[in-house]
C-alpha cells in the first residue's frame, strides 16, 4: 500500500463503487453529448467573461508581455489574493491585470480556505463560516461576484459544507461542484442551486479534467485515472527528501484524456494548499520530465489542451505532448498569488 495515501484512502469504497461511477459517467456523457469544446449545459456562458465585471470594480495597472507570451496564452488567468479582510480575484488577459471581485473573508478561516473558480472561469464558490467552525454555508456567484446565492438544505445535502482539509470544494465542469459534508462527498448542481441527481460516489481525493469527462481518484487505497479505455491504476512515490514534511499527496489537475495527472502535497492545518509539483503518466507510473528550470509551484491542464507550468520565474506553456509553446512573464501584482483557473 502506498503510505502517502493510506490515511485518506481508509474511507474509500469497494471497487464496485468505481465501476458504478465509470458506468454512470459514461451514461451521463452519452445523454449530454457535449462537443470537444465543452459545449452544452456545462459550457461557459457568454456573460462569464471578464469584460462582464461591473465598472465600479477597481483595476490594476496594465503590464507588458512580449508577443510570444501573448501568443502562448491568449485566454484569461484567474488569481486569488488575500488581504486582512477580503479575498481578491484578479483576471489577467493580454497585457491587463484587473480585479474582478472582492469577497469578504468574515470571521473564520472558511472563505480563505475554500474560494475557488470553475474550470472555464464562469463561477465562484466558497464556504462561509464563523470562528473555529469547520463547516459552513455554501455560496456561489458569477466570477465577478454578482448573482450571489446560498445553497440550502435539501437531501442529500445537509446545508453545511466542510471548509477545512485538502480541497474541500472540487469542480466538475462549470455546473457541478463536489462538496464534503462530514467527510462524505455530495454533488451540487450550481445552476439549479440544489443537490445534483445521481450518486457522487465514495472514492476519495477525486478530481476532474476541465471538461468533466475524465477524472482521477483513490479506490481501496489505490490511485487511478479514468480514461476512455477504462481505469488506469498507477503508483507514485513522492521525493523522499520532502515526503516526511507533508501529509501525503493528491491529484490537483487531470489531462483532457485522463492519461496524465498533476500531483501536489496536502496539509492537515486549515490553510489552503493549491500547489502541485509533478506530472505522472498513469499508464506507466513514471514522472514526466517537464521542460524548463526552477522549482515548480503549480501545474494545470487546461480545457484547450495546454499545460501551464508555473514557476517562481514565470509561466512555461506546453502543448499536450509537453513541448514548449513559450513563456509568460507574470505581472508583479499577481506573481505571489494563487493561480486558480485559466479560461481560453
Amino acid at each position: 500500500m502506498n503510505v502517502f495515501v493510506s490515511a485518506p484512502a481508509a474511507r474509500t469504497a469497494p471497487l464496485r463503487s468505481l465501476r458504478r461511477a465509470v458506468a454512470l459517467s459514461a451514461a451521463a456523457l452519452a445523454m449530454m453529448a457535449p462537443s470537444a469544446c465543452g459545449e452544452g449545459r456545462n459550457a461557459p456562458a457568454a456573460s462569464a467573461s471578464a469584460s462582464a465585471a461591473p465598472s465600479a470594480i477597481t483595476t490594476a495597472a496594465p503590464v507588458s508581455n512580449s508577443d510570444a507570451s501573448t501568443a502562448a496564452l491568449t485566454g484569461t488567468r484567474y488569481y486569488l489574493g488575500m488581504t486582512d479582510r477580503e479575498a481578491v480575484i484578479h483576471a489577467v488577459r493580454g497585457d491587463a491585470d484587473r480585479v474582478t471581485a472582492r469577497i469578504p473573508l468574515g470571521s473564520g478561516d472558511c472563505v480563505r480556505n475554500t474560494i475557488t473558480i470553475s474550470p472555464y472561469g464562469e463561477r465562484l464558490a466558497w464556504v462561509e463560516g464563523g470562528v473555529s467552525q469547520s463547516a459552513g454555508t455554501l455560496v456561489t456567484s458569477r466570477v465577478d461576484g454578482s448573482q450571489k446565492r446560498t445553497v440550502g438544505r435539501k437531501v442529500p445535502f445537509s446545508g453545511k459544507a466542510d471548509c477545512l482539509g485538502s480541497n474541500p470544494l472540487v469542480w466538475n465542469t462549470n455546473d457541478l461542484l463536489m462538496v464534503q459534508q462530514n467527510g462524505h462527498p455530495v454533488l451540487i448542481d450550481v445552476p439549479d442551486n440544489k443537490p445534483a441527481d445521481g450518486d457522487a460516489g465514495n472514492e476519495t481525493l477525486k478530481w476532474w479534467s476541465a471538461n468533466g469527462r475524465r477524472w482521477a481518484a483513490v479506490s481501496e487505497g489505490r490511485p487511478y485515472a479514468a480514461t476512455e479505455s477504462g481505469p488506469n491504476f498507477y503508483r507514485y512515490t513522492p521525493p523522499k527528501a520532502e515526503a516526511a514534511h507533508h501529509d501525503g499527496w493528491r491529484v490537483r489537475s487531470v489531462s483532457m484524456d485522463g492519461r496524465y495527472v498533476a500531483v501536489g502535497w496536502m496539509n492537515t492545518d486549515p490553510s489552503r494548499n493549491d500547489g502541485s509539483f509533478a506530472v505522472v503518466d498513469t499508464t506507466t507510473s513514471k514522472v514526466v520530465d517537464l521542460p524548463g528550470g526552477g522549482d515548480i509551484r503549480s501545474i494545470m491542464f487546461t480545457a484547450d489542451g495546454k499545460v501551464i507550468v508555473r514557476r517562481a520565474t514565470g509561466i512555461t506553456v506546453l502543448d499536450s505532448t509537453f513541448k514548449s509553446l513559450g513563456t509568460v512573464e507574470e505581472p508583479a501584482d499577481v506573481s505571489g498569488l494563487t493561480l486558480l483557473a485559466y479560461a481560453a
